[in-house]
């Protein structure tokens, strides 16, 4: 698995040449800055939200009451660090949900970018194609949705687990490998679309090769820091990689 994250790790930077080359940004910037918007907006209402859902689930339990009556700094000290890990587990699965709507969204940019970044790979003329965009949209929006189910109850079970001090503190760790799973997962569906993988070949695949999503899902975040830059690079960087293990 290490070796296939190394290699969806070098692909976002074989994706910065790429897109340098073959002058792809007009493809980039516009759902960029629309991407930009809504993930400041949404993180902005998510985080406000996670707060209030802290503090219900402390008022429900009595915890502050419990504690000052109890008058422990070591407990103080647990039950902090039990509710900062709960609302960054929170802000993960608000997240979660956020990149699945984008993914539906951009399903038609995000196929069409795929699509183009393999013509040129193989040295093909790109020709539009409406009705295998649409098939290719059609079915990661079907991919998505069964992802986002499955995250959902994985990440409903992470919340439970980080409510129990210290062992919950490693909850905020496989919740963004999760993440980053699901997320290259549906980067890497563009390319198995194309080779005639069903929905379930490309289940069985990403399962075989977890390194592949992870790192391309890790590398997604860690473009945050320019995050107009993040999807489509992510789609392109993905395609890269899957044209790497297809040839091996």
């Amino acid at each position: 698995m290490l070796k296939e994250i190394v290699i969806a790790v070098q692909s976002w930077g074989e994706a910065h040449r790429f897109i340098q080359q073959h002058r792809l940004f007009k493809w980039i910037i516009i759902p960029g800055i629309i991407y930009t918007m809504l993930f400041i907006l949404g993180m902005m209402v998510f985080w406000q939200s996670s707060d209030g859902v802290v503090s219900w689930i402390s008022r429900q339990l009595s915890i502050e009451t419990w504690l000052q009556k109890e008058r422990s700094e070591w407990l103080s000290f647990l039950f902090v660090m039990t509710g900062m890990m709960l609302r960054l587990v929170l802000v993960l699965f608000y997240f979660s949900l956020f990149k699945y709507l984008i993914l539906i969204i951009g399903s038609p940019v995000f196929a069409y970018l795929s699509e183009k970044t393999e013509a040129i790979i193989e040295g093909k003329e790109h020709l539009f194609n409406w009705p295998d965009l649409k098939k290719d949209c059609i079915r990661n929006i079907k991919l998505s949705l069964r992802n986002a189910g499955w995250q959902s109850v994985y990440l409903f079970s992470l919340i439970l687990l980080s409510l129990i001090p210290v062992v919950g503190w490693i909850t905020p760790i496989i919740a963004l490998l999760m993440e980053c799973y699901y997320f290259g997962f549906s980067m890497l569906d563009y390319s198995f679309a194309r080779i005639n993988f069903t929905p379930a070949q490309s289940v069985a695949f990403t399962g075989r090769h977890k390194g592949l999503a992870i790192g391309n899902g890790l590398l997604f975040y860690m473009m945050h820091i320019a995050i107009v830059l993040a999807p489509a690079y992510a789609v392109i960087a993905a395609t890269l990689s899957v044209h790497k293990v297809k040839n091996s």
